[in-house]
């Protein structure tokens, strides 16, 4: 018999605070939830289960603590590069990391 794990989910918002924010969480259905929300809402979506364990112990609305900030800031660097964005740019949009 083997054991799956629940899928586990969170996202992230950067450019109207000084530090990114936890924005929401969720493990199982709600964790799918959150994926299909991103999808529809043409959000960039990364797979990294350790960090999203990290990410998972702060509270929904949460800073992320300094010590996550180079592993947030490696996610934020791909989004960047998908969206053609400098850093910078974050600032007149509403972007989102999930």
């Amino acid at each position: 018999m083997s054991y799956k794990p629940s899928r586990r989910a969170v996202a992230l918002e950067y450019g109207k605070r000084l530090a990114p924010v936890m924005t929401a969480k969720g493990q199982g259905e709600t964790a799918e939830l959150i994926i299909e929300e991103a999808k529809k809402q043409g959000i960039h979506i990364a797979e990294d289960p350790q960090l999203v364990a990290l990410l998972g112990q702060l509270e929904v609305n949460e800073e992320i603590p300094e010590s996550l900030y180079v592993a947030v800031s490696v996610i934020l660097s791909w989004v960047y590069w998908l969206k053609g964005m400098e850093p910078g740019d974050e600032k007149g949009l509403d972007s989102s990391v999930d």
